[in-house]
């Protein structure tokens, strides 16, 4: 179909572009990379009047990594994320997980911080920035803000993010060890049926550091913390990897949908979820 008649603005400034939405009200959306709102316009199932591109902005698709610090800009493709050489030695789960983000036409053009501000719960990204931790900059009328990942999201398509902000990057400490992005899905380009990011640090034998996420298991991303607690300071032997898996599955609330009943999908978040663990244990 053809979207409905809207005006277009480029503004060249993240000032212009939240006066621009901060002016237009209602009537305005911020595009990014597109694929979630251009769909729904020529569906017309959004009645919007303006569109505010950011693709004219510059700075908001740098990569920096300093001190251990990753700030990567919300402009930044998904592409970009697999090929930087520097986040492939700091933080090679984000490649790992931009790389099972439907297909590279896709994710040329696909934003991380589109992906991260849509509230979308299938999107990939909202639950490995909550296993990296991550922090998210919002520019509004009244200036610059911070949100921890793990407080952004409040349910499916609602954030903490105002109508009148933009997410203009995404910050997060490196602190190595093992990782791993596990992802079921029916076919290549769709949403996950079930996923989860891990992260483990080994010292001495023991586990001295996890996180662990979850993708599509609910109308958020699920930060598990009884998971992790069953994994911090165990060998990691079986029965912690196995207690960790049954405390994590036991955080997700999935629905049912046309990907599978829920009973399905808790099957599915056992296995991605054991996967995710023993492996990120391997690579720690």
């Amino acid at each position: 179909m053809i979207p409905a008649a809207f005006e277009y603005h480029r503004p060249d400034t993240v000032e212009d572009a939240v006066k621009l939405i901060s002016d237009l009200g209602d009537e305005a959306r911020v595009v990014a990379g597109g694929h979630s709102l251009i769909p729904m316009m020529k569906l017309r199932l959004t009645g919007l009047s303006h569109l505010v591109d950011l693709q004219g902005i510059g700075g908001l698709d740098n990569i920096s990594i300093s001190n251990g610090t990753v700030t990567i800009g919300a402009m930044t493709t998904q592409h970009e994320l697999i090929v930087h050489s520097g986040l492939a030695t700091t933080a090679p789960i984000i490649a790992e997980a931009a790389l099972q983000i439907a297909d590279p036409q896709v994710r040329y053009m696909g934003t991380i911080g589109g992906n991260v501000a849509n509230g979308d719960p299938g999107n990939d990204m909202p639950g490995l920035m909550q296993c990296l931790d991550a922090t998210y900059t919002l520019v509004g009328p009244n200036g610059e803000r911070s949100v921890k990942a793990r407080d952004f999201y409040e349910a499916a398509y609602f954030t903490a993010r105002e109508e009148d902000e933009i997410l203009t990057s995404i910050s997060f400490e490196s602190g190595g060890g093992g990782y791993a992005y596990e992802k079921q899905k029916r076919k290549i380009g769709d949403y996950a049926t079930a996923a989860a990011g891990v992260l483990v640090k080994i010292s001495d034998g023991k586990c001295s550091a996890a996180s662990i996420a979850l993708t599509n298991l609910a109308d958020t991303p699920i930060y598990c913390e009884a998971g992790v607690a069953a994994l911090l300071g165990s060998s990691p032997d079986a029965d912690a990897v196995t207690a960790a898996v049954k405390a994590s599955v036991d955080a997700a609330d999935p629905s049912e949908d046309n990907r599978g009943p829920a009973e399905f999908k808790k099957h599915a978040a056992g296995v991605v979820i054991r996967r995710a663990i023993e492996r990120a244990i391997e690579r720690a």
